[in-house]
């Protein structure tokens, strides 16, 4: 029995009637992504065609999950909204405070005790307001929302940039600041401009050692870490229909990794399979009932040029394995000789250090028995492990059912570490070790989703590559970055040649999934006598003051840092040891762009203070101009923000002084959360000013107080010398967004019309 089933068949009622309107109001036929947004609009049926990537759009969506480390300040604002329980179906997963190091059971064991004032605030919080738990060991958010939430033609937002993953179940689910979740839970209308549409071709099959990982890496290859911004990317075709529901979740998840809004896939056999495999028949019958709605309607894919706004075909039966990296998860590589050649030219270490298999990516059942298949070759050709090899299974579900049926076993007779189920090092938590900074250099293979520098381990000059959970485990049985699989042989420990056969698995466990307790604490039903308390002393978690408005005036506002290069939400605001204070504020503020790359000096966390003429940690120095009562503001390059959702990125340059943020161009979430805590999010309207800032230079805005949608402001650099420019900075800024800013905060906002 599904979760919200009365929940889901409402969806599908409505579906029919609304789907038609808008078929006819926009005038041609429609994909699956248009079907569901137009389904879900906050106002009823569409009574306009809404113009893509321009128009801004209120939207209702189903449902809601929120991660362990984004739900403590998604919940504190919450706790300010003036609501006694959330609108919309809403789950908490506790899967991003769990450091892998020893072991799953000791490892848990470790994070309940540590973390066990945070798991305490979120079960409290969750149980008072009407809140789905899932207890930490449960299960990676991601995997378990596949299993237990996810349904076709459904809209669900959430407080992590991989929400994206319940793509593979036909949703659009999209990544969200805890700000918008908050709007949500509070029962408002969420706003997103109108997504541009990619269409996506899957022609032939997958075979061999190609799995739907190399797709998505096949993807980012040729669109880049920004090529999806402000898109739903739609699969379809003969390839797309063929792949199981688990395969097409991947792809889905690491289309974060180009930006994309979201990408999702047309309801197919398989997901009718995974949905009757994961005990929700009841879904599925619903689901087939509508069917014709939940998918793209057959002239699109016919003629795809003519209603997406681009088009690219993959013939899945030439596709052959890759790896992407390192340091960005769109460089890539054919497995093999290419790899030789890429790493001498690079200085990339040959020898692979560890394997690591899991993640919200790749851990599902299908994912753990074709490693586990590959691991078993090893074994039974008498090959030694040339590197570690590290296993997070996905859900409790997922580990439960594949210690049932010996897969597991397999992992640990080759002496594989087995993880607690959660992100562990895909998200830095990995205790690898114990002087981060000064690690040797190394090459790692994972089947996660990002591989930017420190993402894993802290180590700097840890090269990590992404490749599919098949390949990652070949390569760290060989040991070598360079090992081909398909073509290369290895010397087993009896001094013989050896190759390996192709990886198998099952799509679905053949006996069926089994689980004694998935990790689930259902909310009582009145929960106004739950009492949630905070330590005024806690490190951990703090009680939010609203932002005060910063006004329609900022004169004399200093350079806090302009960042050179990458600048992502993992620069600005580092996870790994960090993630222990992100209910805290004031603590976190502490990692403020610590990350960032000073243009002046080309350092990390050494920028100049204007005021005193020395040079210290970024944090110190925005609070000394905080303490002054000096704006700042921070100066930025392109995809500004890129990668995960977490607001943190935005709330702390905010409680920290900073009035602007200006760039070249911004990532979707990140903009959105800055415009949410009542800031200014401008870009630059010739890229070529980024030059003309200095390091020494304060700012005017010359026309603030003329703040308005579709008018660019005006701001006066002042240099020392006296000398002045004059430039323009474009934004994206509605009215309702403007009200955000003028209000202090859209928290503000909701505050005030609640009230």
């Amino acid at each position: 029995m599904a979760f919200d089933i009365d929940m889901i068949k409402k969806v599908y009622a409505q579906m029919a009637e609304r789907v038609d309107t808008a078929r006819e109001v926009v005038g041609k036929p429609l994909t699956l992504s248009e079907k569901i947004l137009y389904n879900h609009l906050w106002d009823g049926k569409a009574t306009k065609a809404f113009i893509r990537g321009k128009d801004y759009v209120d939207f209702a969506p189903d449902r809601i999950a929120c991660q362990d480390a984004t739900a403590q300040m998604a919940l504190l604002q919450f706790m300010q909204a003036g609501k006694s329980k959330v609108a919309v179906p809403t789950t908490v997963h506790c899967d991003h405070l769990i450091q892998a190091k020893e072991g799953a059971a000791k490892d848990l064991l470790h994070a309940n005790d540590v973390s066990k004032e945070v798991f305490d605030f979120l079960a409290s919080v969750s149980n008072k307001y009407g809140i789905g738990f899932w207890k930490p060991g449960a299960g990676i958010i991601h995997q378990v929302v596949l299993e237990n939430y996810a349904f076709p033609g459904g809209m669900m937002i959430g407080t992590d940039s991989h929400t994206v993953n319940a793509g593979g179940l036909g949703m659009v689910a999209i990544g969200v600041g805890g700000a918008d979740a908050v709007d949500v839970m509070a029962g408002m209308a969420w706003e997103l401009k109108f997504p541009k549409l990619i269409g996506v071709k899957l022609t032939g099959k997958l075979s061999g050692w190609t799995a739907p990982k190399d797709v998505i890496l096949k993807v980012a290859d040729i669109l880049t870490v920004k090529g999806g911004t402000g898109a739903i990317v739609e699969y379809f075709g003969p390839g797309a229909t063929a792949m199981s529901c688990t395969g097409k979740g991947t792809i889905c998840n690491m289309g974060a990794e180009i930006g994309a809004t979201t990408s999702t896939f047309g309801y197919d056999e398989s997901m009718e399979r995974y949905l009757r495999a994961t005990d929700r028949a009841d879904v599925a019958d619903a689901a087939n009932k509508v069917k014709e709605y939940l998918t793209g309607d057959a002239e699109v894919y016919a003629n795809p040029e003519q209603y997406f706004d681009q088009v690219i075909e993959i013939n899945l039966s030439e596709l052959g394995p890759l790896l992407n990296g390192p340091f960005t998860p769109d460089l890539s590589t054919p497995v093999g000789k290419n790899m030789t050649e890429k790493a001498k030219a690079n200085d990339w270490p040959i020898q692979v250090e560890w394997g690591l298999i899991g993640s919200c990516t790749n851990s599902s059942y299908e994912d753990l028995s074709r490693a586990s298949s590959i691991a078993q070759q090893a074994i039974d050709k008498g090959l030694k492990m040339k590197s570690e090899l590290g296993i997070n299974p996905g859900s409790e579900q997922v580990r439960y059912t594949a210690e049932r049926d010996g897969l597991l076993q397999i992992f640990e007779n080759l002496n594989a570490k087995l993880f607690t189920n959660a992100c562990g090092p895909c998200i830095g938590q990995w205790a690898r070790y114990s002087d981060p900074k000064n690690a040797p250099k190394n090459s790692i293979v994972h089947s996660f989703n990002r591989n930017f520098a420190k993402r894993a381990d802290g180590n700097p000059n840890t090269h990590a590559f992404v490749a599919s959970p098949e390949i990652t485990a070949a390569i760290a049985i060989a040991g070598r970055l360079d090992f081909n699989p398909m073509t290369d042989k290895l010397i087993n420990e009896n001094g013989e040649e050896v190759m390996f056969d192709e990886p198998t698995g099952w799509e679905l466990p053949p006996k069926g999934f089994e689980v004694e307790d998935a990790g689930y604490v259902e909310p009582i039903e009145d929960g106004t006598g739950v009492s949630v308390v905070v330590d005024e002393d806690s490190e951990r978690i703090q009680l939010l003051t609203p932002f005060e408005p910063i006004g329609s005036e900022i004169n004399g506002a200093k350079l806090l840092i302009k960042a050179f290069g990458k600048c992502t939400t993992d620069h600005i605001s580092m996870a790994g040891p960090w993630l222990r204070f992100r209910g805290h504020l004031d603590n976190i503020s502490n990692n403020c762009l610590i990350g960032a790359v000073n243009a002046f000096g080309k350092k990390t966390n050494f920028v100049k203070n204007q005021l005193t003429g020395e040079f210290g940690g970024v944090p110190d120095t925005a609070r000394a101009y905080k303490a002054a009562g000096v704006k700042s503001i921070v100066v930025g390059d392109h995809n500004y923000g890129e990668g995960s959702s977490r607001e943190h990125a935005a709330m702390e340059p905010r409680h920290l002084g900073v009035a602007a943020v200006i760039v070249k161009s911004f990532a979707r979430i990140h903009e959105t959360n800055l415009k949410k805590q009542g800031m200014l999010g401008l870009t630059f309207a010739n890229e070529s000013d980024y030059d003309l800032i200095q390091e020494d230079d304060s700012f005017n805005f010359l026309d603030l107080n003329e703040f308005a949608p579709d008018k660019p402001l005006t701001l006066e650099i002042v240099h020392t010398d006296g000398s002045k420019e004059v430039i323009k900075l474009n934004h994206t800024y509605n009215q309702a967004q403007i009200d955000w800013y003028n209000e202090g905060s859209a928290l503000n906002l909701i505050k005030k019309e609640n009230a």
